[in-house]
């Protein structure tokens, strides 16, 4: 079969000369397709395709080479896999343990602070859900690095006991460093369902969850059905309730909505209780940032990925280890 003029065989030794010549200018001189192809006196279809073809061939390889002192933090081979079998738009990875620790979840901070300024858009609406990691995120924002529209909390914070959710520090810090106007959740996460009902009729916070719902951007961490939960700690959740959540199969929650380990929501005593966003506002969003790591957090990570709520993870390596042999079906 002989081949089309415009797409030269590399089966002589000129057509293969061509093949290598139209990748050294691309790769080495750093032409443009249409210089490549005014030089070789090509269309510019065809200098593309020759350039991919040599790449293809094995005639192009592509090495990126860091520096000796930082080759050990960077782990881009975990993150490309994460990326593949999550369908991810973005996998970060830290070199810093993500063990709940102070120091744990600023090395998060920093890493999804960094994401976050690249993919907001003047116009855009940011939703969070209160918790360290989101704090960390909120304080790591360097002044004016990007800005939004507005920024919204997508989960109420009002318990009964005295507890520090961070909810004010990361609102206001987000409002402040993205020049943004603040929009307040003032509601329980938890209440009875006709107060759910009833609250969603007032104006106020009725813009506020209209707001939440419509963020092109959504931030937030992830909770594990146990007593070291923040929902726990902070008086939100009884052991009563978490007997029936972990009878039910729940693994994690995002906003006090709870999800097994494929992300499916879990049919609790909660469900129409909970004051925030539902878990299919958070898979339809455009942008969402899932910012956890560690071993206490690892199921609950995998479900909320599973269930198709995450486009960019921010997680720590130990964390993003395990989450690979998961999905490969691996021990």
């Amino acid at each position: 079969m002989n081949a089309s003029p415009l797409e030269p065989s590399v089966d002589t030794g000129q057509d293969l000369r061509l093949l290598v010549r139209a990748a050294t200018m691309y790769h080495l001189d750093g032409l443009t397709q249409a210089e490549v192809a005014a030089r070789l006196g090509l269309s510019r279809a065809t200098a593309g395709r020759l350039i991919a073809r040599a790449r293809a061939q094995g005639l192009v390889r592509v090495v990126v080479d860091a520096p000796p002192h930082l080759a050990g933090s960077i782990h881009t081979e975990e993150e490309r896999i994460l990326e593949k079998l999550f369908g991810l738009d973005e996998a970060l990875i830290i070199d810093q343990p993500a063990d709940g620790s102070a120091a744990g979840n600023a090395a998060l901070g920093r890493a999804a602070a960094s994401a976050l300024v690249r993919r907001l858009k003047p116009g855009d609406t940011l939703g969070f859900t209160w918790g360290p990691e989101t704090v960390a995120t909120a304080d790591s924002i360097g002044p004016r690095a990007a800005t939004c529209k507005r920024v919204v909390q997508m989960d109420g914070s009002m318990t009964s006991v005295e507890y520090h959710t961070g909810v004010d520090q990361a609102l206001s810090r987000f409002a402040e460093r993205l020049g943004a106007q603040p929009l307040r959740l003032m509601t329980p996460l938890y209440v009875d369902a006709e107060t759910v009902t009833a609250m969603k009729r007032d104006s106020i916070i009725a813009q506020s969850l209209r707001a939440a719902e419509e963020s092109d951007v959504m931030v937030f961490g992830v909770g594990s059905v146990s007593t070291s939960t923040t929902l726990f700690e902070g008086a939100y959740l009884d052991t009563a309730i978490l007997d029936e959540l972990a009878g039910l199969g729940a693994v994690g929650e995002i906003g006090g909505r709870f999800y097994d380990v494929d992300g499916i929501p879990v049919s609790s005593s909660l469900v129409n209780r909970t004051v925030s966003i539902p878990l299919e506002i958070v898979r339809d969003c455009r942008t969402t940032f899932l910012v956890s790591g560690g071993a206490h957090r690892q199921e609950s990570i995998l479900g909320a990925l599973r269930g198709g709520m995450v486009t960019t993870l921010v997680t720590d390596l130990t964390c993003a280890h395990w989450l690979i042999s998961q999905q490969k079906g691996q021990p």
